[in-house]
């Protein structure tokens, strides 16, 4: 494995390993704050509408500096604010929102940034490998969500604990920005504008995109919820759903590269569609906890491919650089992650979550027919 490929993965892995480790520790940021679950909503809300407003612009960025050197400068302050959360709290609610606000700009930039780099590790493999760059944020993903149960269970301070990651973090990160392609800035005699929106031809990926991920964010956050209210499952039972959407998400992004290669881009993301729909139907016809539990590794294993070949088929558009496609379509997509979940909430308030779900089957059918409908740009 060439040392590029390996430096992009780590990047991606430490994206996972950090998000986790602080998602982990929500509890402890409310209990410091003194806030309840829906004032955590609106500082998590701050963070996404951040990435939401930089990935946009991360493109021309991109265009001007090269993706190397936006993934380095990313990467390495999304690592340096992460410890100042529990520091905030001199400052109160309205300084854990900006500082989230801030976390969010730089995870935008390093989301459009780290894909751009993968697309030009891909290009010079020339053959399909994005799957196996998501597959590795997933994984760092797990290893985070385990590293602060531990830290938890030791009972150490939210401080040293996040400043205990992100250090290990930063010699990852490191060691990685030697290893990162040296793509130059590009020269361009008539500047365009610092924003672009999605063009016509990147707008089909985009709602692709934009429906799965909004799947993704309402399987991740009410998912449990389900398991224990709809399902009736046991306290204890119920995080088994999204271990099992989570487990399934990496599953089939270690074997999606082989599949985009076996079956093509469009017929991948039907059959990726198919399998999201049979699940999300499964999971809200039947009211059993486990079969709910099935119902959601089937759409983990169902949702596992379509982004990163979205991200894929942006990062390589005839018409446009990589980090201008790939900045359009994550705007697009990453929107469904920034709107969904409280859309879910607010549905699920009017009627029921299991109706409110329905929304989320509705999207999966667009998903398919879009995929059906798709052309190369």
């Amino acid at each position: 494995m060439s040392p590029s490929r390996i430096a992009v993965k780590l990047i991606f892995f430490i994206n996972g390993f950090i998000h986790a480790n602080l998602a982990a520790r929500f509890p402890r940021v409310q209990e410091l704050f003194d806030i309840n679950d829906g004032k955590l909503g609106f500082v998590l809300l701050a963070s996404s509408v951040g990435a939401l407003l930089a990935m946009p612009f991360t493109g021309w960025l991109i265009i001007r500096n090269g993706s190397r050197r936006i993934t380095i400068f990313s990467i390495f302050l999304y690592c340096i604010f992460v410890p100042l959360v529990p520091v905030m709290v001199s400052f109160g609610i309205p300084g854990l929102v900006v500082l989230f606000f801030i976390m969010g700009l730089t995870a935008g930039m390093l989301d459009v940034s780290m894909n751009s780099q993968a697309v030009m590790v891909e290009k010079i493999h020339e053959k399909p490998i994005m799957t196996s760059f998501h597959a590795l944020f997933s994984i760092g993903m797990f290893a985070g969500a385990f590293c602060g149960a531990l830290f938890v269970k030791l009972e150490t301070t939210l401080f040293i604990h996040l400043a205990s990651v992100v250090a290990l973090s930063l010699l990852g990160a490191a060691w990685a920005r030697y290893h990162l392609i040296h793509d130059k800035p590009q020269e361009k005699e008539v500047d365009g504008p610092a924003f672009r929106l999605p063009n016509a031809a990147m707008v089909s990926i985009g709602v692709i995109a934009f429906c799965c991920m909004l799947g993704e964010g309402a399987m991740a956050d009410w998912s449990t919820n389900y398991m224990e209210n709809i399902a009736l499952a046991p306290p204890a039972l119920a995080p088994l759903g999204l271990s099992a959407f989570a487990l399934a998400m990496t599953i089939g992004r270690f074997f999606g590269d082989g599949a985009r290669l076996k079956f093509g881009d469009r017929k991948l993301m039907i059959i990726c569609g198919v399998i999201s729909t049979i699940g999300i139907s499964l999971t809200l016809l039947f009211s059993n906890p486990y079969s709910v539990i099935i119902g959601l590794f089937v759409v983990g294993i169902g949702l596992s491919s379509i982004v990163p070949i979205a991200y894929s088929v942006a990062g390589n558009s005839k018409n446009l650089p990589p980090g201008v496609g790939l900045a359009m379509v994550t705007t697009v997509g990453y929107s469904g992650f920034l709107f969904g979940p409280p859309l879910i909430g607010l549905l699920a308030n009017w009627q029921s979550l299991r109706i409110a779900l329905m929304l989320v089957a509705f999207l999966f059918v667009i998903m398919t027919f879009l995929s059906a409908r798709y052309k190369s740009v």
